[in-house]
């Protein structure tokens, strides 16, 4: 088997193929959704090599696959391909991540303020992580306005944004010894 060309050109005119080939625009909803998916998993490795806790390591590795499982989700056009046993997101999925999140918040001191992104590199990159999380997760919203989108891939990226949160607030207190809070006086 000879090695695949890198460059098609099938996208030269703003075209791009979903899952199953079908051709869309470069601007369709779901390119949108699965490619900001894409971006935070992007993100989410830059996170891993940042963080010296193997413990999280694993299972930001662990979501990293499971948002390779949305994006093969979201790629897919229900009424044309029918999906794939590698697209689905399973309630064990979803637990997994809240027990995560309250196993780490368990470790955190009660949230007295807003937090400030910031703190250590690794911090202000789980915040970013959370807001590139965000934008995909309106994203999804927004090809649900017209399409199908199975409440599981919803739940898991909330949830998903949720245990990036705690995993920041983790990082900061690990890194820098205290959080950072907004001064709401603006003195």
């Amino acid at each position: 088997m000879g090695k695949s060309k890198i460059y098609t050109k099938g996208g030269d005119k703003g075209m791009t193929s979903l899952v199953g080939g079908f051709r869309v625009p470069k601007t369709n909803l779901r390119i949108e959704a699965y490619g900001t998916v894409d971006e935070l998993n992007s993100f989410i490795g830059l996170l891993i090599a940042e963080v010296e806790d193997r413990d999280i390591c694993e299972l930001l590795q662990f979501v990293q696959s499971k948002l390779f499982t949305v994006g093969s989700y979201l790629a897919t056009d229900p009424s044309k391909t029918e999906y794939k046993i590698e697209s689905q997101i399973t309630d064990d999925s979803i637990k997994k991540i809240e027990e995560a999140i309250d196993r780490i918040d368990g470790r955190l001191p009660k949230l007295q303020s807003f937090v400030l992104p910031g703190g250590s590199r690794s911090a202000a990159l789980a915040h970013v992580c959370r807001t590139v999380c965000r934008r995909s997760e309106r994203n999804i919203y927004h090809l649900a306005e017209t399409e199908t989108v199975e409440n599981h891939v919803l739940v898991f990226m909330n949830r998903l944004s949720d245990l990036l949160f705690v995993i920041a607030r983790s990082e900061c207190l690990l890194k820098n010894g205290e959080e950072i809070f907004w001064n709401n006086t603006c003195k």
